[in-house]
């Protein structure tokens, strides 16, 4: 194994390491999950935060701390620099004596915070001089790949569950002109079909979160929360989990921020999972090391409707390394939680977005959460993915039939 750039892929299990330049996507050793290691001994020497200033606020604005070696490959649509808005009507209806504030990742070039991973895995799919990008997918990721591989000139398919996405992420896909199979099953046995793919075509590059440099993207929303709020952490940040690579991508980014030197403190890292398919949380309230998957995970929050989340090891090992917790929360706190959002703020969120307002409520009713704390609440994904949730569950229109029954509407 060779050093490169400063960076290296290594096992979270049993260490091993393997040249940055492999294409590998589990130890080979142990069958355990990825992650790049960085020299930070040598990267604080290139961290010149003046520079960071003085670039455009969005992923790329890191690239001292993102894995790829030539600038060439980099693959971008301006990802990143979403807006992080502190919800004041909503801290008076939770009766919050401190700051809520809402990371919108719904502002990403796709509607969700697979932007951030699909510019750095797609980037390296060209360093590596792949041909095509696959994915399995519940939307989200299947969107945001097949905008990127559009962008970058690859070519790209994706595995999505049969009758289970919304129809607004399986509409962008089409658009980008990805290869949409649907699978008769639900996401996981989707994963392992594409698992299989990559392993017997290496020309195809495999963008799940398994993917160790996918999750490098992702950790840049610690990166930009740090720099919003003036240089300074929250108490706690909230995430909705589904396959759970985000919120271990969050907690690597706050970790590389310390061992970089430019924060002494961390925060609580809190994942929130729906009711219908929690094993994360049920195995962190458990105390159990290893999580039972659901075979039939159910929840109108399609972006999480995940019953065994790959990167479940990781998530759990955040969520304790930070003294943080996991908490479920039902179908209905999320509808709450989304009308509370955008009727409150005017921001609109999916359903899995609102799991993170939804869980601090309930968090804050438990007295896990102090009225006095500075907490992040990440809203994952723009509220247009999933439409059907609400003309489903939300008012009616009013119909009328004459001039004078609009005019009995305004009283």
């Amino acid at each position: 194994m060779s050093i490169k750039n400063n960076f290296w892929i290594e096992c979270i299990e049993c260490k091993t390491t393997y040249d940055p330049d492999e294409i590998v996507y589990k130890c080979r050793k142990c069958g355990d999950l990825l992650e790049i290691k960085y020299d930070y001994s040598s990267l604080r020497k290139l961290i010149d935060l003046e520079k960071w200033k003085k670039r455009q606020f969005f992923v790329w604005r890191y690239k001292e701390i993102l894995p790829i070696k030539n600038d060439s490959n980099i693959v971008s649509i301006l990802e990143g620099g979403t807006n992080l808005y502190l919800c004041k009507k909503i801290q008076k209806a939770l009766n919050f004596s401190s700051q809520i504030f809402i990371k919108n990742e719904g502002e990403n070039p796709t509607g969700s915070f697979k932007d951030r991973g699909m510019t750095v895995g797609v980037s390296k799919a060209l360093e590596l001089g792949m041909k095509a990008v696959i994915c399995a997918s519940t939307g989200n990721t299947s969107a945001s790949l097949a905008a990127y591989a559009a962008k970058a000139g690859l070519k790209c398919f994706v595995l999505i569950p049969s009758g289970k996405i919304a129809l607004g992420k399986l509409a962008q896909a089409i658009a980008y002109g990805a290869n949409v199979i649907q699978i008769k099953g639900n996401f996981d046995l989707a994963l392992k079909e594409v698992i299989k793919i990559s392993e017997l075509k290496p020309s195809v590059y495999l963008l799940n979160s398994i993917n160790p440099y996918r999750i490098e993207g992702q950790k840049t929303l610690a990166y930009e929360v740090w720099e919003q709020l003036d240089y300074t952490i929250p108490d706690c940040i909230i995430v909705p989990v589904g396959n759970a690579g985000n919120i271990s991508a969050i907690w690597k980014g706050f970790i590389e921020l310390k061992n970089l030197n430019l924060i002494n403190e961390l925060p609580r890292i809190i994942g929130i999972q729906a009711e219908g398919a929690s094993p994360i949380a049920r195995a962190f309230k458990q105390n159990k090391d290893e999580i039972v998957p659901f075979p039939n995970p159910e929840t109108l929050a399609t972006a999480i409707r995940i019953g065994n989340p790959v990167s479940w090891k990781k998530a759990l090992r955040a969520v304790k390394e930070s003294n943080g917790l996991m908490e479920t929360v039902t179908d209905q706190e999320i509808l709450e939680a989304q009308k509370l959002i955008a009727r409150l703020e005017g921001i609109f969120v999916e359903p899995a977005s609102a799991s993170s307002i939804a869980g601090l409520k309930k968090l804050f009713e438990f007295g896990e959460i102090e009225k006095n704390e500075k907490v992040i609440c990440v809203a994952t994904g723009h509220g247009l993915k999933d439409p059907d949730v609400i003309i489903k569950n939300y008012e009616k229109p009013y119909e009328v039939d004459s001039f004078k029954a609009i005019h009995e509407l305004f009283g």
